[in-house]
This record gives structure tokens, C-alpha cells and sequence, in this order.
């Protein structure tokens, strides 16, 4: 039976499909129909009647974005009765609006201002009255207003807030007959629980809830760039506007990832940080003699660069030389950044930040499944599925709008099980909350197994024709039973047997993790556990399934992809293959060393003992985000020459010989690889005043001043070239991106769409790799001198360090100190009051913060953000490093807490 049916609107008759409005009929066929209210999947209620139409049969005009078409329904669209029912409509509304057109911020832009020309309204308006009561404005926001005389009642903030964004702080009230918004936007908006998106101004069709941006342009008036947010690795898609070389605003796009949703770091802190007046914009080389920078020309920068590293080299070899990528920059600055370091330095001492947070995800997955990336698409792990397994993630603050995504799918009736130390806000939204003890992964993934294998829910045909190892597997995991676990991991064991009977049962049920797996001293083998439990149950090379890892960093997984790691080529390619060094050395024509580099946690040891002597660090910050800030600076300091290349001047670079001015995303062209693969263009929009160059030309100049020939090469080119060598990559280019292709790698030909799911069928090791992991504890435990175990992690509002989201007044207004979370009753114990100031101290430093007190963490258990200056917590953390990925163990330290006197 066919599920089309006939309908004809002004005489023209169309098949559609069942369930379809007539509004979605009508615009598939080029039929126009007024809307206001109506925001398609958003907001569907009807409420303006704008797009009334005239059904045959019916006594009234109906709306035509709520009303379903049925078999031979007949609707007309523009009669007399139609058009003066709307004209109506306009009139109504704006006898309640201060029109003042030519001073509001969304003039040119506001959809009842064009509707109330198109309808060539009369001057006198019969409905006007100043009868009605006037509400007062809120805008003591930093980033947003509301204008009730503005609002018209559409509710398309309110929809966008509690169905997209999945918070719900707008309501909508009435007076009379009108409808306001209660928006959060006075002068207690930081208690409120906003989230700053400006989701709900987007959203706006009037200039009653708006972005205080827009009072800076008109949209007709300025120039759209599409770009790739520069923060977390979800991969938003939004336009700069641009006027006069400055970039005043953002607006998001309907990309892949994030469906025209941002959060409030992408929205309100990607652009200002471009035109801090703290950018670097010329070389500096430090006077010894005083201990200060002074300014430099490039040929004088690079040319001692040049001179020094080339003497490092020649007394002590190319191994005294290593080099840093930046996993904020793109692609292109990341494949160069190893070339150079490979060709130039002779070394393959190189490496990226994901040393300190996904590695353990890099390393692990390729030894289960063959490929270190996440396994399914954003969309297809939050639309249709049944389950969400999240472990060690709190994706609302680090991963906002993927966070957004969870939250709708949650709504749709998605069970949800949270696996967290920390009482983390979707914990609210969860059918379960396991809040096990921080460091014991492994123990509650080998209790979800034991569960799953002795109650018969293991996939049996899957473990069978795609996996090795599972005996063994089988074998440890009997002992973990869940009173055992539960001991282990101070949880409940029916709470576990629910939770492994809820994944193991679902057809759909995807693993999201995070940092809180990964940065521990057992954090590869927590991934992997991860990997074993997927398998065990069948849920990988499938819709809606997979092992799926956020990485934090814009571009972490493309510097990982471009080769910045000590034992991979471009793509993995492993530099202990012959074939594969034979490739690079054709192609580079040069030499190549076949001995693996060092990890980045091991170039700060190898420096103190002065076998690392000179250290190129592009773009990162190590003296604030690695841990024990200590042995970080005693490490920078033994070096005999370090060049930092950033776009501030960092703790970092105040250690450096020569300090390189580069330019931020918004200034350069290139790519970033997002968290699920996909592969978007960074578009230049701006070009500043200063002596700033693009980072791959910095790179190509070093590199043929210290011998290597390197021809010069535009973004678009080095893309080309990094195809040419990596299989993965082979059918990317910023050809087909720029005609709006969307690719996932691999994508292994020109004429390949990507690959959105890996494994189907077949993994990329082959077959399935169960990892026999077993439980370890944390290198450092509480103990009477120290008796708290102290985690770390990100807030909603900053981006590591705050070198672009502190330059954003309105997000150091909402957060801009540190602070300790502090359970209520240790805080109670040690006569904390909350928001107090505490001093905190363990075997590595001494730092003083606020004290929050809740039950957000469990009794002995203590949680603090890294971003803020005024109290670092990489002072304090243990650099225990894992032994597989060498990544520190941010996750679990020892402190104390005492009360300031």
C-alpha cells in the first residue's frame, strides 16, 4: 500500500507523503506560505496564524504548519479571505510593538518588519491601544537582551531553549490576553541556570530576544565567512561576520555536527581573542644580558632559530631536537610542523597535545580495532538510539553542543546510563548513575562483563567471526564479580547487573567516553576495556553503536592524523615499517630515521638530563596544561634553546629564546578533523596590521634554512600532498570541501564519499583484538598526610588555558576564578564554609581557590577546573604517566585541604 497521498493546493495537485503538513508540502513544491512562529522540528504550535490557508471543507482558516494533509484535501493559499486574515494577524501584533525600526538592533533582519511590507499595511492601525502594561527590559547580560514590547509571543525562544537546547530556562507567561517571555537575563542572571548559548536569540524573529552583537552591523551589510569553531572538537559550523577587516559576530550554520546549535564559548569566544591587543605580531629574541624580549626582524628570528638547532644537531645529533604540534591549528600546520621536525631536525621527536588527554584513546582503539578514532558520527549515536553509555564524560560542559544533542535524544525517551565520579547535570536526566571511585575503569567495565557473559547476553556469533583473545578475557573477568566491583569502585551491584543488562539488551548503544577514562596511569587500558566491552556484545560496525571517544581539542584528532606522534607517519603509518619509510623518503627526498621519538612527557625528563637540548613548542602552552608545573619549567629551563610560535604571549613563552608571532584560525586557510573524523574547511576572514605570518610558511622558512629544500606551499596544496601519501586521506581535498562535500576519513579515492561508520564487516586490524585488562590502582592514593583525591577537568565557559575565551569579558564575568568542589560533608568535617578560600597542597605545590561545597562529589573526593591563573591545578597534579600512551594521571592525585587562617 502506497504512503503517498493527492493533495492540490491552488489547483495544482501533488502526491505526498502521509503525516506531512501543509506547510512542508507547500514549500517542497515552491508554494510560499507566511510563517512567524514557526521553526520546522522547533517550534510547531501555530500561535501567530501567519500561514492560515482555506481548506475545502472546513469552516475556518487553518494553519498550515501544524495541520496534516489527508487523501484529496484541496487548499488555497493567497484568496482574498487568506490575505486579509493575515494582514489582521500583522495588525494585531503590532499594535502591542514599539516600532522603532530604524534604532532596533535587528533592523533588515526582523521577519515581521519584511512581512509587514510585504503586506503594504495602512498607516492607522485600528487596533492600536496604550492601554497596555509596559515590562521593564532585561539587559544586564552580558551577551543578550530581552525587549518585551518587542516579543510577539511566537515562543520560538522558548521551544529552541527546552527542545533543542534541552534546558528550559524560558517560559512563556501572559498578562491578559498577551504572552511574555520570563527570560533570565536581569540582574541575577549568573544564579540562574542559563547557559549563555544565545540559542534563543537565534531563534528570534523580532528584536525582542537578541544578541547584544548585533548592535555593532546589519547582516545585509557585511561579509560571511564559513569556519570551523576553534574550541572543542565537535566540529560547529557557523559564519563570521565581517566588516571593515574586524570580525563582530558569529552565526551558526547548519552543520554536520551541530544542526545550527552553538554553545556559548562558540557564539561569544571565538573572535574577540583575534583582535586582542595582547596578540604577539612581531618576532622576539631574548637579550640574556637583561633577561628581556626584544623586538626582531624574521630573517633575525629565523635565522639564529636556523643557526642554533643546526648546532645542536651537528654536536649532539638530531635526537637532542624535538618539536611540538598545536591541536588547535589546522591540518595543513600540523603535517608541516612534523615535516619539518622529520626532514629539517632529522628526528621523529614529535608529538601534539593529545599526549596528554586521547592518546590513551589513539593507542587503544588501534590495538583492539585497528583504527584510534571514534566509530560513529555525532548524529548516529544521539538521534535513534536506545541506550547512551557515557563514561568519564560531562559532554554539557566540555562538549556542549553535542551535550544539547544527548539532552534531545534523552527526551525522545533514549535511556541514559552515567558513569561519573562527579554528580554531573545529565546525572539528573539518567536512568542510572554509577558514581564510581575515580581511577577503577577497568573494574567496572570487567563487572559490566562478567554480568553480561555469566547472564548469557554476550553476542555469541560476533565474538566467534570477528574478535581473538576472548578465553583469556573470559577468564580474568570471573573474578570481578559485582559485589566485588562494587567494593572497588564504591558503587551499588544491583546498580551494576541494571547497567549491563540495559547495554547488553539494547539493539542500539553507543559508548561515550572522555577524559575521565583516558587520563589516569591505566588510561589505554581503560579504553580498551571499553573496546572488550563493545565486543562482547556485538556493537560495533553498526548504526547507533560503537566506541566513541570526544576529543577536546578542535583539531587533536587531526594533528594525530597528520602524523604529529613519535611512532606515526601521516594516516598511522607506522614509521617501523620499511615500505612505509621507503614511501616518505621518495616523496620527501631525504633520509629518514627509523627510530621512534620520544612522547612529549618524555621530552621534559630527557631535557633535564640534557639529552633534549632544543625544543620547538607551536602553539601550546605546556607550563599550564601539563602536569607538576614544577618539573614542566625546571625541564624548559635545562634546555640550551626553545622557540615558542603563539599567538600570546604564554607562561610558556616567557622561557623561550625566540618568541614567533603566528596567526590565529581566523586569519589562515586549512581544515580541522573534527571528533567523528569528518574532515571541514577553516576559511580566512580577516588579515591584521603586524608581521604575524601563516605558521606553514614559518615552517617552510625554518626548514630550507636549515637545509631542506622545501618548495613553498599554499594550504590547498599541502592537503593535496598529505592525499598523495595517506591512503586514509586520498580522496580529500579542499577542492571537494569547497563545493560542499562532507567527508569522514578514511576516504580513500576522488570519487570516495567517506566512511561515516568504521568496522563494518571487518575491523581494521582484521579482526578484534579483547585486551585481557586487569585492574590497577592509581600510582598516588589518599593517605593521612594527604587524605583527598583530587580530579580535574573544564567548565562550560572557558577553553583550556583561557588564551582566547579570558580575552571574552562576559565568560570571566560568568566564571573567571578557581575554585575546588568540596563534598558537604568533608567541608562540614574541616569548617569550610562554602565559597571560602581554602589552601590546598600536595607532594608537588602549593595553590590557594575557592571552596564550592556540594554533594556534586562523594565524601574524600575533591574536583577542580584547570583553566583559571589565580589557582593552577596542574601545580598539584601527579605526572604518573601510562604505560602504553605515556599520558599523565590528571585524573587522580592526593591532597590536602586546609581552612586559611
Amino acid at each position: 500500500m502506497s504512503d503517498k497521498i493527492r493533495i492540490v493546493i491552488d489547483g495544482r495537485e501533488f502526491q505526498a507523503a502521509k503525516g506531512q503538513t501543509i506547510l512542508e508540502v507547500a514549500r517542497n513544491n515552491g508554494i510560499y506560505i507566511p510563517t512567524l512562529c514557526h521553526l520546522k522540528n522547533v517550534n510547531e504550535i501555530g500561535a501567530c496564524r501567519m500561514c492560515v490557508v482555506e481548506v475545502d471543507g472546513s469552516d475556518n482558516l487553518v494553519p498550515a504548519c501544524n495541520t496534516r494533509i489527508w487523501d484529496g484535501m484541496s487548499v488555497l493559499t493567497a484568496t482574498d479571505k487568506v490575505k486579509l486574515a493575515r494582514q489582521m494577524v500583522l495588525q494585531l501584533m503590532l499594535a502591542h510593538h514599539d516600532v522603532r525600526c530604524l534604532s532596533c538592533s535587528k533592523t533588515g533582519d526582523c521577519e515581521l518588519q519584511k512581512l509587514a511590507q510585504e503586506f503594504e499595511l495602512p498607516l492607522e492601525n485600528p487596533y492600536t491601544t496604550n492601554e497596555a502594561q509596559k515590562l521593564p527590559n532585561k539587559t544586564e547580560h552580558p551577551f543578550l537582551s530581552y525587549y518585551p514590547d518587542l516579543c510577539i509571543g511566537c515562543q520560538r525562544c522558548v521551544s529552541m531553549c527546552s527542545r533543542m537546547v534541552g534546558n528550559g530556562v524560558l517560559n512563556a507567561s501572559k498578562i491578559g490576553t498577551r504572552t511574555f517571555i520570563e527570560a533570565p537575563f536581569g540582574k541575577d542572571w549568573k544564579d540562574t541556570a542559563c547557559e549563555l548559548c544565545g540559542n534563543c536569540a537565534a531563534a528570534c524573529p523580532t528584536g525582542a530576544l537578541v544578541a547584544k552583537n548585533m548592535r555593532k552591523y546589519q547582516t545585509s551589510k557585511v561579509n560571511k565567512v564559513l569556519t570551523t569553531c576553534p574550541h572543542c572538537a565537535t566540529g560547529c559550523q557557523f559564519y563570521l561576520l565581517v566588516k571593515d577587516n574586524t570580525i563582530l559576530d558569529v552565526m551558526p550554520a547548519n552543520g554536520p555536527s551541530n544542526k545550527g546549535l552553538l554553545c556559548v564559548k562558540g557564539r561569544f569566544g571565538s573572535f574577540n581573542f583575534v583582535h586582542s591587543p595582547e596578540r604577539l605580531r612581531y618576532p622576539l629574541i631574548k637579550n640574556h644580558d637583561t633577561g628581556e624580549f626584544e623586538r626582531a626582524t624574521w630573517d633575525e628570528a629565523l635565522d639564529l632559530i636556523a643557526k642554533k638547532f643546526t648546532e645542536i644537531k651537528t654536536v649532539y645529533g638530531p635526537d637532542a631536537l624535538a618539536g611540538f604540534a598545536c591541536s588547535r591549528s589546522p591540518n595543513e600546520d600540523c603535517y608541516m610542523l612534523q615535516k619539518m621536525v622529520r626532514c629539517a631536525f632529522g628526528t621523529n621527536n614529535v608529538d601534539n597535545c593529545a599526549r596528554v588527554c586521547h592518546s590513551a584513546s589513539v593507542a587503544g582503539l588501534a590495538m583492539t580495532l585497528g583504527s584510534g578514532a571514534m566509530t560513529n558520527p555525532i548524529s548516529d549515536i544521539t538521534t535513534d538510539v536506545d541506550v547512551i553509555l557515557l563514561v568519564g564524560s560531562n559532554p554539557e560542559e566540555a562538549h556542549p553542543v553535542i551535550g544539547m544533542q544527548i539532552r534531545q535524544a534523552v527526551m525522545r525517551g533514549t535511556r541514559l546510563i552515567v558513569v561519573d565520579p562527579r554528580r554531573i547535570a545529565l546525572s539528573d536526566k539518567a536512568d542510572l548513575h554509577l558514581m564510581l571511585k575515580p581511577g577503577t575503569n577497568v573494574a567496572f567495565v570487567n563487572g559490566m562483563i562478567n554480568i553480561i557473559i555469566s547472564e548469557g547476553l554476550e553476542d555469541k556469533e560476533f565474538i566467534k567471526t570477528r574478535t581473538e583473545g576472548y578465553e583469556e578475557l573470559k577468564e580474568i573477568v570471573k573474578d570481578y564479580t559485582p559485589e566485588k566491583v562494587a567494593e572497588i569502585c564504591h558503587i551499588d551491584a544491583d546498580h551494576l547487573r541494571e547497567a549491563a543488562r540495559m547495554y547488553a539488551t539494547a539493539k542500539k548503544a553507543p559508548i561515550i567516553y572522555c577524559l575521565g577514562v583516558t587520563e589516569h596511569s591505566t588510561g589505554t587500558e581503560g579504553v580498551m576495556s571499553l573496546s572488550n566491552l563493545a565486543m562482547i556484545c556485538g556493537k560495533l560496525g553498526r548504526s547507533g553503536c560503537g566506541v566513541n571517544p570526544l576529543r577536546g581539542q578542535n583539531n587533536v584528532q587531526g594533528a594525530c592524523d597528520m602524523g604529529a606522534l613519535p611512532g606515526d607517519l601521516p594516516g598511522y603509518q607506522k614509521i617501523t615499517r620499511d615500505d612505509v619509510i621507503e614511501k616518505f623518503e621518495k616523496a620527501w627526498k631525504v633520509k629518514l630515521s627509523r627510530k621512534p621519538g620520544l612522547h612529549a612527557t618524555d621530552v621534559f625528563p630527557a631535557a633535564v638530563r640534557k639529552e633534549v637540548r632544543g625544543l620547538f613548542i607551536f602553539g601550546e602552552d605546556p607550563v599550564i596544561t601539563d602536569p607538576d608545573q614544577g618539573h614542566v619549567i625546571k625541564a624548559l629551563e635545562s634546555l640550551d634553546f626553545l622557540v615558542v610560535s603563539d599567538l600570546f604571549m604564554t607562561r610558556t613563552c616567557q622561557y623561550a629564546d625566540v618568541v614567533l608571532p603566528g596567526v590565529s584560525y581566523a586569519e589562515k586557510e586549512g581544515t580541522f578533523s573534527n571528533t567523528e573524523r569528518r574532515v571541514q574547511r577553516v576559511r580566512k576572514a580577516v588579515t591584521l596590521d603586524g608581521e604575524m605570518r601563516p605558521d606553514t610558511e614559518i615552517f617552510i622558512d625554518l626548514m630550507n634554512r636549515m637545509g631542506y629544500p622545501q618548495p613553498f606551499l599554499r594550504p590547498d596544496e599541502i592537503m593535496d600532498e598529505i592525499a598523495s601519501l595517506t591512503p586514509s586521506f586520498a580522496g580529500i581535498s579542499h577542492r571537494r570541501l569547497d563545493a560542499g562535500e562532507t567527508l569522514q576519513w578514511p576516504c580513500t579515492s576522488k570519487d570516495h564519499p567517506g566512511t561515516p561508520i568504521l568496522h563494518v564487516g571487518k575491523f581494521t586490524r582484521g579482526i578484534g583484538w579483547f585486551y585481557p585488562a586487569r585492574y590497577c590502582e592509581s600510582r598516588e592514593l589518599p593517605d593521612a598526610e594527604y587524605p583527598f583525591i583530587m580530579m580535574t577537568g573544564r567548565i562550560l565557559y572557558h577553553y583550556n588555558t583561557m588564551a582566547m575565551t579570558g580575552k571574552t569579558k562576559g565568560l570571566v564575568e560568568k566564571e573567571g576564578h578557581s575554585f575546588i568542589e568540596i563534598n558537604t560533608e568533608d567541608a562540614r568535617r574541616l569548617g569550610i564554609a562554602d565559597r571560602e578560600q581554602v589552601k590546598l597542597t600536595s607532594r608537588r605545590g602549593t595553590i590557594e581557590s575557592q571552596a564550592r561545597v556540594s554533594d556534586k562529589v562523594s565524601p574524600g573526593e575533591t574536583w577542580m577546573p584547570f583553566h583559571f591563573p589565580d589557582g593552577l591545578a596542574n601545580i598539584l597534579t601527579n605526572a604518573a604517566l601510562d604505560k602504553y600512551a605515556r599520558i599523565p594521571e590528571y585524573k587522580v592525585c592526593a591532597i590536602r585541604i586546609e581552612k586559611l587562617p
